[in-house]
């Protein structure tokens, strides 16, 4: 299983997810007051991941230590209250 960083945050903040596995490669999809996130990753020579949980309307690329970034990220966000 990939991508365990982030399906840590997001089992902490309680915010559900979809996981699949394609190639190698992990791949998160998530809603998140009322908007749809992603995280999914690649390896282009280099492991990263594209992901929008930055901005909602927009991804962008992380590589190098892709998870622990995009994990502390959604370690900032406001509690799910159930």
């Amino acid at each position: 299983m990939r991508l365990s960083k982030i399906q840590n945050a997001l089992d902490q903040k309680k915010i559900h997810f979809q996981y699949t596995e394609e190639d190698g490669c992990g791949s998160l999809d998530f809603d998140f007051r009322g908007l749809r996130y992603h995280v999914w990753e690649y390896c282009d020579h280099v492991w990263g991941a594209e992901t929008n949980v930055f901005e909602a309307g927009r991804s962008r690329d992380i590589e190098g230590d892709y998870e622990e970034v995009i994990a502390r990220e959604i370690l900032t966000w406001p509690d799910m209250l159930f």
